[in-house]
């Protein structure tokens, strides 16, 4: 379907107040692509350093929950380790009369301590997983941190001239 000039127009009348594309998109009811190519037909274009910060703060962010994950599977695993030593209640629900029966032992049965081994492990291999990418998490957020200031100092510069 063919744009009218009267979506063209709202089109760049809506970039000249600095709406994004997206927003142009959903106000106007055309697509993202028609309104970036009515922009680039008429020597516009779209700040990306916007949307590029907000990726950058997200993946920050996303770092930060992993680890927040990361510590509490910790203390989960290690909670789980720790009950293989102590006493450890065992007990049986079920059969012909429909009868339960428990048992506290003085520590975990084979069983259950090779199920907590297990799952002590698997929490161990993801946690090493999750440490390796935390690195990157860092990098990116003290640059993000870096960008962030020199925006501010550049802005105290402007508002001081």
């Amino acid at each position: 379907m063919a744009l009218t000039d009267a979506q063209r127009d709202e089109i760049l009348s809506l970039h000249d107040k600095g709406l994004a594309r997206n927003e142009i998109a959903r106000q106007t009811g055309v697509s993202a692509g028609s309104v970036t190519n009515v922009c680039a037909a008429n020597d516009r274009t779209f700040d990306r350093s916007s949307t590029k910060d907000a990726q950058a703060a997200r993946s920050v962010d996303l770092a930060d929950a992993r680890l927040t994950l990361a510590h509490r599977l910790n203390t989960a695993a290690n909670d789980m380790l720790d009950m293989i030593d102590k006493p450890f209640t065992v007990f049986n629900f079920g059969g012909k009369d429909n009868t339960f029966a428990e048992a506290t032992l003085d520590s975990a049965p084979v069983e259950a301590r090779r199920t907590i081994v297990t799952s002590a492990a698997i929490v161990f291999d993801k946690l090493t997983k999750v440490l390796e990418k935390d690195t990157s998490g860092v990098v990116t957020a003290n640059s993000l941190v870096d960008a962030l200031i020199a925006g501010f100092e550049a802005q105290d510069v402007t508002d001081a001239e």
